[in-house]
């Protein structure tokens, strides 16, 4: 029943846009996870904590040290063996930024808010990188025609925010547009989701309370986080385990890639990364966080789950096989991982107290 559901077509064919409900929650319900990525995204490169470079260095160097080495991990256990698929080493590369900021929220109340910023900046930059990965890595082909429409119609966004245009009888036709244009040129759709985040006005004008990327994020965060995401996640992680044997399939070369990749790669991709561009004279941790906070934060970093299964169904689409494997290994990696990044953060969040009081 569930498989049926999964895969029952709705849309208008006329579009191509006759898609399973499993598509339309991976291309269109992600979109929109991805337009508030995007919001979140340009707003800490104009006015948060990427718009100075230096205090951007280290949990942007973080980021990219906690997708190189999860990645290089994954491929040093299916290169190696004869079993091996290096075609899924993007799955460990993504952090589920709602989700590792939903574990902070509930186990790092006590933490300064200096390490949501830091994970907050990390996730994003983390989900761009992710992004990019899915257009480059996981786009089979493209149709050049859609794409420089879609490419148009992005360019009509940027101008529409730069003449302050507000409808959102203008907007919402013109997003709806650009997410078929660049759906049908064969780029995953989520992209269009995200670009048209960054090219949203920050700045708030004179006699503007907040600029629209801010008012955006706040209105479409909770139909993203409490809609989006959970039904992505429902359609998504559905693992049938008939016929295969659970600890068996989680030593399969893909399975412990994508473990092993989360549960021990991100933590030490983030310090490692984090590390090295403090090497740089100018470049060091604000005087809050300490060495043992970047680890907790590299620790929650290694929950993937909605990213990592959405590469997942990119990278193993056409063998259900494997494509239940490594379901299976990041749903227990992203589990791993939250329970020793709550942990973690307790214990620090206790150090925190004791220092302040």
């Amino acid at each position: 029943a569930y498989q049926n559901l999964v895969n029952y077509e709705v849309g208008p064919s006329a579009l191509h846009l006759n898609l399973t409900l499993g598509q339309w929650a991976a291309d269109g319900l992600l979109a929109v996870f991805f337009f508030v990525a995007g919001l979140e995204l340009k707003y800490e490169f104009v006015l948060g904590s990427l718009h100075k470079v230096s205090t951007a260095l280290v949990p942007v160097a973080a980021a990219l040290g906690g997708m190189i080495v999860p990645a290089a991990i994954y491929l040093g256990f299916n290169l190696t063996s004869s079993r091996g698929h290096p075609v899924g080493w993007g799955i460990p590369m993504a952090t589920d930024i709602a989700f590792a900021l939903a574990v902070l929220a509930v186990a790092g109340r006590r933490l300064p808010v200096e390490v949501r910023i830091f994970l907050l900046t990390l996730a994003v930059v983390d989900d761009l990188g992710a992004i990019s990965v899915i257009a480059i890595f996981y786009t089979d082909s493209v149709l050049i025609a859609p794409l420089l429409g879609g490419i148009l119609l992005l360019a009509v966004y940027a101008l529409l925010q730069v003449k302050r245009v507000t409808s959102p009888w203008i907007y919402v036709p013109l997003a709806f547009a650009v997410w078929v244009l660049i759906h049908a040129s064969g780029v995953h759709a989520t992209v269009a989701g995200i670009a048209l985040g960054l090219l949203t006005r920050v700045k708030p004008d004179p006699g503007e309370e907040a600029g629209p990327a801010e008012r955006l994020q706040h209105g479409i965060h909770p139909l993203s986080a409490g809609v989006c995401v959970p039904l992505f996640a429902f359609f998504a992680a559905g693992v049938s385990l008939a016929g295969i044997e659970p600890l068996q399939a989680l030593t399969e070369p893909i399975a412990l890639g994508i473990i092993v990749g989360l549960v021990v790669g991100k933590p030490i991709g983030v310090v490692g990364g984090a590390w090295l561009v403090t090497r740089l004279r100018s470049v060091h941790l604000t005087d809050v966080l300490s060495w043992r906070d970047i680890i907790a934060v590299g620790i929650v970093a290694g929950v993937g789950f909605t990213v990592s299964l959405l590469i997942t169904e990119l990278a193993f689409e056409e063998s259900p096989a494997l494509l239940t494997d490594a379901k299976l290994a990041v749903l227990t990696a992203s589990v791993i991982s939250a329970a020793l990044a709550s942990v973690a953060l307790l214990r620090r969040g206790r150090h925190h107290d004791a220092a302040s009081g």
